[in-house]
């Protein structure tokens, strides 16, 4: 159990950084997201200035869950954004299925908060 763990952790991480391709749909979800908020919009440049599209997107289920499946399951609150935000900067597993998500810590705790901001936005 615990190797076929570590086996679908690299295989997310290889496939995470071996996209050497651009993705037109990310350009495409950023602009036709209408982000009014100023630190929404903040969110969103940091996101997208991230590795963050090459495993979610904001409508469709890609490598992770869509930013805005995201946004209905949870609460916009401040317990929520700081739990999300170190799941970004910690990575995770179980919440949406056995796909680890890979750590990001060089991500400060306030971009964190600012992504997570975004992607509740969303809703």
């Amino acid at each position: 159990m615990k190797k076929a763990f570590i086996i679908f952790s690299l295989i997310a991480i290889i496939i995470a950084c071996n996209s050497n391709e651009k993705d037109t749909s990310t350009d495409s979800a950023t602009t036709e997201t209408a982000v009014e908020d100023p630190e929404a919009e903040k969110g969103l440049a940091l996101v997208a200035k991230s590795d963050c599209f090459t495993c979610h997107k904001v409508a469709e289920v890609s490598v992770g869950p869509a930013y805005e499946a995201v946004a209905a399951r949870y609460p916009d609150n401040d317990a929520v954004i700081d739990s999300l935000a170190g799941k970004i900067i910690d990575g995770g597993t179980g919440n949406w299925g056995t796909l680890p998500m890979t750590p990001h810590p060089d991500i400060s705790q306030e971009d964190a908060k600012t992504m997570v901001k975004y992607i509740l936005s969303l809703k």
